[in-house]
């Protein structure tokens, strides 16, 4: 079925010289496909997941790639456990006799990590600021404080600086994200951990927490013993203020507060108890990965990664009777150019000397578990791999004039990316919202963790024929109006020259780096540098 849907496709787009050019409307086309609503928005563990990630296999097989999974497949297993918390579970704060309930996705959103169908907990709340323990830049907002047991109240990001010697300065670093708060509590044994939502503290509104963990969540299944949090989620801004508010304290007062370097841990005299329903089932899904072999005897045992996350949020609560969450710019475009570099890549009569690995990765939307689990069980060593450069949400708006490469100046492959810029008459630009942390939100960090120089090519900013900052102005409305939302659906107006460009421009860094002879690394003193 899924061979006979690519043939049709590949019939119908007009044939190419096989000379690696890349073709926007190839893009365009495997685009429309995933993001069309027969995927159902590609969630995972479900019908429309396992479409996404056949129709991929089945196009790297018909671009001459060789399966590079397990037995022989285009696949690779990642065991996932999913949880699905239910619309009866109740969160609730009391004090002095007071009590504040809050309601399922309009108050409050979150998971029990427990892995279990019922979990019930009450524990007092203190609030830790931004749970962040830094001592590179002497900062610690637990202060000794012992929070066993205790359900930690806090707020995402971290404290504000322009000073590039505090915490990157404008620059997010990885104690801003959400993900590190949930695994510091983890690490202190606390009992619970609750965000507190701003927009300008999360960078993205409230309704794009209740979409994302208003459904089904992957993990990788606890180990016999290991501790998990008994909840895991965010509350409003609104609820947050009624929280701080049986507490005598203003949500105002509290963010001042946690940006001075004296903060210390406030107990809030509040009592926060939970019921949560969940549900629970074992995920089938995987990653697609295909090679095309090196030429060099010796250097083809090394790859290059090109990555990009199948993945999208599936059906869920509708949004003007629309439930199914198509992920077209996010991130079927990423997944097209994959596919895209994949066929100009196997059709080069003399392929480079290292071999390339195509990677179109599950769940990243659940918190990069797909890429997570590759680099924890690589189909090649890390020592060996020479770079991952990852596709996440590009812009079909026009041609393009510049490229972000947000953590390549991490690498040394820095003076390279920035001459392939320079052929191709792009701009290299900063990332235009650097306090949005978006290095840590895509999956070449997870490869970043294991030690592989990773970054991804990223939207443009700037686009011909548009005023200066249009770009930028653009993709905030995106994020405003369309990120993680129904209404991220193909249109058939889009102009995928940028994102083309983007695909041009990976295909000519990656073959560099392919050629080389010395694997490209991190910066001397970068955190991620090899071992």
């Amino acid at each position: 079925m899924f061979r006979s849907i690519s043939v049709a496709l590949i019939a119908a787009l007009p044939l190419l010289a096989q000379d690696g050019s890349i073709s926007a409307e190839r893009i365009r086309e495997h685009t429309r496909f995933l993001a069309s609503d027969l995927l159902e928005g590609r969630g995972v563990g479900v019908r429309g997941g396992q479409l996404a990630s056949e129709y991929i296999a089945s196009e790297l097989a018909l671009a001459g790639a060789k399966p590079a999974g397990e037995g022989g497949t285009y696949f690779q297993k990642v065991p996932l456990v999913g949880v699905e918390t239910q619309p009866d579970s109740r969160l609730a704060a009391t004090a002095a006799g007071k009590r504040v309930d809050f309601r399922w996705l309009d108050d409050f959103v979150g998971v029990s990590q427990r892995q279990e169908p019922s979990t019930r907990f009450e524990g007092e709340a203190i609030f830790v600021g931004h749970g962040i323990t830094a001592p590179e830049w002497k900062w610690d907002d637990f202060k000794g404080v012992d929070v066993k047991g205790k359900v930690l109240v806090l707020f995402t990001n971290e404290p504000a600086s322009d000073d590039p010697k505090f915490f990157d300065g404008r620059a997010l670093t990885y104690y801003g994200r959400w993900t590190y708060k949930y695994e510091e509590a983890v690490r202190r044994g606390a009992l619970g951990a609750i965000i507190i939502h701003t927009t300008p503290t999360a960078g993205y509104g409230w309704e794009v927490v209740r979409n994302s963990w208003g459904r089904e969540e992957p993990y990788v299944k606890l180990a016999p013993g290991e501790y998990s949090l008994a909840f895991q989620g965010w509350i409003s801004r609104e609820s947050g203020a009624k929280l701080l508010g049986l507490a005598g304290k203003t949500i105002d007062e509290l963010l001042a507060a946690s940006e001075k370097p004296d903060f210390r841990p406030i107990p809030l005299g509040v009592s926060i108890s939970g019921s949560l329903s969940s549900k629970v089932r074992q995920l089938d899904t995987r990653n697609v990965a295909a090679i095309v072999p090196g030429s060099d005897p010796k250097l083809k045992d090394e790859v290059v990664i090109f990555s990009a996350h199948w993945d999208h949020l599936g059906i869920g609560a509708p949004v003007a009777g629309d439930a199914i969450y198509n992920g077209a710019i996010d991130n079927a475009t990423g997944c097209g150019v994959l596919l895209e570099i994949a066929r100009a890549w196997a059709a080069q009569p003399r392929k480079p000397k290292r071999t390339a690995l195509f990677l179109s990765v599950t769940a990243e939307e659940g918190g990069l578990r797909g890429s997570e689990y590759y680099a924890a069980h690589p189909l090649y060593p890390a020592a060996k791999t020479a770079m991952d450069l990852n596709f996440d949400a590009l812009y079909p708006w026009g041609r393009a004039l510049d490229v972000v490469i947000t953590g390549a100046e991490r690498t040394t492959a820095l003076p390279l990316a920035q001459q392939i810029a320079k052929r191709l008459n792009l701009a290299v630009s900063p990332d235009a919202r650097p306090e949005q942390g978006h290095y840590f939100r895509s999956d070449h960090f997870s490869f970043a963790h294991a030690g592989i120089p990773a970054f991804s090519i990223g939207h443009a900013t700037e686009f011909a024929g548009k005023p200066a900052g249009w770009g930028v102005q653009a993709a905030d409305e995106y994020n405003a109006k369309h990120y993680h939302q129904p209404s991220d659906e193909f249109q058939p107006d889009w102009d995928f020259t940028a994102v083309q460009q983007a695909a041009e421009y990976g295909f000519l860094l990656g073959q560099e780096i392919a050629n080389q002879d010395k694997l490209p690394d991190w910066r001397p003193g970068d955190q991620f540098r090899r071992k």
